[in-house]
Parts: structure tokens; C-alpha cells; sequence
């Protein structure tokens, strides 16, 4: 009982970690804001790759790597879903680091608040996952969110639309895939380094490049951009398979809150009366959900005990 105990406090210790670096992002990224977001995504595919592939050197995963990519041969599949889940998490990051650069840190954590309702939405129709009435009626509070922002600002969100769908679509080509999350990572940057390298070379050959070209100091914030790209992504994955799945959906919440912090508070980014009852509505439709999906799994720890009992 007490090494359960023990396995969930470090699952939320290592889930917190994770959500922690992702929500504190936008700093990092305003100190690249000279930087075009597609230099700077290049850059980060590239040094991403380099960490897994010495993070793989040091826990000696490497057979296991290779016998992942062979077995693609037989499972051509989950290769194809390897690499579609390689280009919408680069979407993704696209979006996030053009946003955050462009004053858009607000729009973000929209994203990221909706990012948990679209999986839902997903899960109905590619899943076939079924719904209870109350869920439903949380899908149906943030739709009106994004009307209040979309007829608000007379533009559609694109921004916060495009995040929570790359997003949730990779989190479902994830589940997709049975491999090995070191592997997995290191596949996925794999995939799409090359193209990363070309866009690089192209840079280089064209004189438009930051990198070797502004400051050592810069220099280092790029390389890094791999480092932190891939931590929290480890960190998540020891989490989540320490703690029940609706824990990991309050700690989720964590992100989007301290990026809408930032974006008020640190970077004074317009907070409408429109933004705050848009808010409200997906706050309220995220606080219905989770608590369905606690009473759900509290009802089905009851009933596992009860046959135990038995």
C-alpha cells in the first residue's frame, strides 16, 4: 500500500514537472523572438533528435530502437502513424512559437484549455467512445466559448483551434501506437530532421540565418530548445503511467493557466470582458468534465474492491 502511495506521489510529482516547463514555455521562446518561428522550429527538431539519440546512447535503448524500426517492415501501420504523429506534433510547435512571438500567448492557452474537450470530441467519433449527459452538456459549454471569441473578435480562432486539434490528433495517433516512449520520441524527431536539416541548409545557403550568425548566448538557447522539448515529454509519459487518468487531467490544467498568467500579467496582452465570459464557459465545461470523469473512476475503484471483497 505504502509503495502504491509512494508510485502516485512521484506519478504527480513527474506530471507537474512536465505541465510546469510547458506552461512557463513562452518565456523561453520571447527570448528567441528575433528569431523566425521556422528557424527556430528547424532548430528544434534538430537538437531534439540529438538529445533522444545520446539519452538513448546512455540508458542503451538502442537495440530496442532498431528492432522498433524493423518491425515497421511487418507493421507498416504504426510506422505511418509514427510519422503522421512526427508532423502534427511539428504543427503544433509551429503554431505555439509563432503565436507566443507574435503576442498571442492568450490565444495559446485557449488552445490548450480546449486541447482536453477536442480529444473528447475525437474519442466519440474515431474511438466510438460513448458519452454520459453531463459530458456532453461540457462539450457543449466550450462550443459556446469559442463563439463568444470567434463573434467577439469577427475572426475566426485559429490560433487556439489549430493547437487543440495538432494536439489532440497526435495524443490520439499516440494511443495508436504501441512503442517504447524513448524510442517513440526519438523515431518521431527522427522522421522529420531531415527535412528540418534541409530548411536549415536552405537558411545558410540564403544568408538568412540566426544560428552561428547573432551570439554565442543565442546559439545556446537553440540547442537547448532540444532539451526542453524532450524533458517534459519524458517527464509526462513517467507520469501518466503512475496516476488514474482524471488526476492527470487536473494536473493538466496547469499549462494553460500559468500561459494565461504570463499573457495578462507578464507580457500584458489584452484580457477583454469577451475573453473573460469565453473563459468562463471553458472553465466551467473543463470543471463538469473532470468531475464526471472522477466520479467515474471513484465508482469504478469501488466496484473493483467490492468484487475483492467478494
Amino acid at each position: 500500500m505504502m509503495m502504491e502511495k509512494n508510485d502516485v506521489r512521484h506519478g504527480v510529482i513527474f506530471a507537474a514537472i512536465s505541465y510546469l516547463i510547458w506552461g512557463l514555455f513562452p518565456i523561453y521562446w520571447k527570448h528567441l523572438q528575433g528569431v523566425g518561428a521556422d528557424e527556430i522550429l528547424a532548430n528544434r527538431i534538430l537538437w531534439s533528435f540529438i538529445f533522444m539519440c545520446i539519452l538513448l546512447t546512455f540508458t542503451r535503448k538502442w537495440g530496442l530502437f532498431y528492432q522498433t524500426l524493423r518491425s515497421f517492415k511487418h507493421q507498416k501501420k504504426q510506422g505511418i502513424m509514427l510519422f503522421i504523429a512526427s508532423v502534427l506534433v511539428s504543427c503544433n510547435w509551429f503554431v505555439y512559437i509563432w503565436a507566443v512571438n507574435a503576442n498571442k500567448i492568450i490565444e495559446t492557452s485557449l488552445g490548450y484549455y480546449i486541447n482536453p474537450l477536442v480529444s473528447v470530441l475525437l474519442g466519440i467519433f474515431v474511438m466510438k467512445e460513448k458519452l454520459s449527459k453531463i459530458q456532453y452538456v461540457s462539450v457543449g459549454l466550450a462550443v459556446i466559448g469559442v463563439c463568444i471569441i470567434t463573434f467577439a473578435h469577427g475572426a475566426f480562432p485559429w490560433i487556439a483551434i489549430s493547437l487543440a486539434l495538432t494536439f489532440g490528433l497526435y495524443g490520439l495517433t499516440k494511443k495508436l501506437i504501441k512503442v517504447n516512449s524513448d524510442v517513440g520520441l526519438t523515431l518521431e524527431t527522427m522522421f522529420i530532421t531531415p527535412f528540418a536539416l534541409l530548411y536549415i541548409g536552405y537558411l545558410f545557403i540564403k544568408g538568412d540565418h540566426a544560428f552561428l550568425a547573432v551570439s554565442a548566448s543565442l546559439d545556446f538557447l537553440l540547442i537547448i530548445s532540444g532539451v526542453l522539448t524532450a524533458v517534459p515529454l519524458l517527464f509526462f509519459a513517467k507520469g501518466a503511467q503512475r496516476i488514474p487518468l482524471s488526476m492527470l487531467g487536473f494536473i493538466q490544467y496547469l499549462t494553460p493557466t500559468l500561459t494565461l498568467i504570463l499573457g495578462v500579467f507578464v507580457y500584458h496582452e489584452p484580457f477583454t470582458p469577451s475573453h473573460l465570459l469565453a473563459f468562463i464557459f471553458i472553465w466551467t465545461a473543463l470543471s463538469i468534465y473532470s468531475l464526471s470523469q472522477t466520479k467515474l473512476f471513484t465508482n469504478s475503484k469501488k466496484r473493483q474492491q467490492a468484487k475483492g471483497i467478494a
